[in-house]
């Protein structure tokens, strides 16, 4: 059973984010699936830190974008708004080109939180971040 409130096409999906930190960053949704998102972003000078390696907070941007993403793609947002409240990220083997998948999953959707998992890959398929994201539901003024 699908997890989403309405019905969501990538094109349009990605256009909310092309003047913001992860249009600049060159993050774009490829998939949605039944309980969760993937997402990709390039490994380049945008996103890498001084020795050519990915940054962790590249990741973890990465990271926190396809939650948000997600998340907001479950509630009414007439009425709330999903908001990034905690962020754990373990850098787990660096990546230093090409592009990195996330893979965000729910792991809880309550009426006040979501809790999302959110893998990143590199392209041989190594895990190379493990991170945990909770979103606060708030109603909107």
């Amino acid at each position: 059973m699908s997890i989403w409130f309405g019905q969501y096409d990538l094109e349009s999906i990605n256009a909310k984010g092309k003047n913001s930190m992860s249009g600049n960053l060159g993050i774009e949704v490829s998939r949605i699936f039944e309980n969760g998102i993937v997402g990709e972003m390039p490994v380049s000078e945008k996103t890498k830190q001084p020795f050519g390696l990915l940054h962790g907070g590249a990741s973890c941007v990465l990271a926190e974008t396809l939650g948000s993403i997600a998340s907001n793609m479950i509630i009414d947002t007439d009425l709330f708004a999903a908001v990034g409240q905690s962020i754990n990220a373990s850098h787990i083997k660096s990546a230093s080109e090409g592009e990195v998948k996330g893979v965000c999953t729910a792991i809880h959707i309550g009426k006040k939180s979501h809790v999302w998992e959110i893998n990143i890959y590199n392209e041989e398929d190594e895990i190379v971040c493990a991170s945990r994201l909770t979103m606060a539901i708030i109603k909107k003024n």
